[in-house]
């Protein structure tokens, strides 16, 4: 499971540190590609897989189509050298706005990479939402 929230900077060629604890449930090698909200998602290759069945299984809709396309086009693969650095590509960076201050966070099944502006407003603009949210799903019965 991954979780927890880190803050990290992307250096000069666009590497980012990933937190021990986040290489670890990752694995030495994970995939990075666009998410949804503005950040970047990353997956080990487990997760990576049976989403990619999932996703695979879809109808051939036009709405299937066009989110394959942004998910699995923007799609690398990604592994730490020794320095615990991890290479994001450009098109990555360049999709979640990251420049030099980021945000890791993990999210259960995969982690995201935020730029930390967009980070911080997303959750400010969200701050207040959370309890309606859990009102909303408490018909899943989590127990929070």
């Amino acid at each position: 499971m991954l979780m927890g929230e880190f803050q990290h900077n992307l250096d000069a060629k666009g590497r980012l540190f990933m937190p021990v604890k986040l290489r670890e449930a990752l694995g030495t090698k994970f995939v990075l590609t666009k998410g949804l909200d503005g950040c970047l998602f990353v997956y080990d290759l487990e997760q990576w897989r049976l989403l990619e069945a999932k996703l695979n299984s879809l109808p051939m809709t036009r709405n299937a189509r066009d989110f394959n396309r942004f998910f699995f086009g923007g799609a690398a693969e990604g592994e730490c050298d020794k320095q615990g650095r991890v290479l994001l590509p450009v098109n990555l960076r360049e999709f979640a706005g990251l420049d030099k201050n980021a945000v890791i966070v993990g999210v259960g099944n995969r982690a995201e990479i935020w730029d930390a502006e967009r980070w911080n407003a997303y959750n400010e603009e969200n701050a207040e939402d959370v309890g309606e949210l859990a009102e909303q799903l408490a018909d899943l019965d989590l127990g929070i």
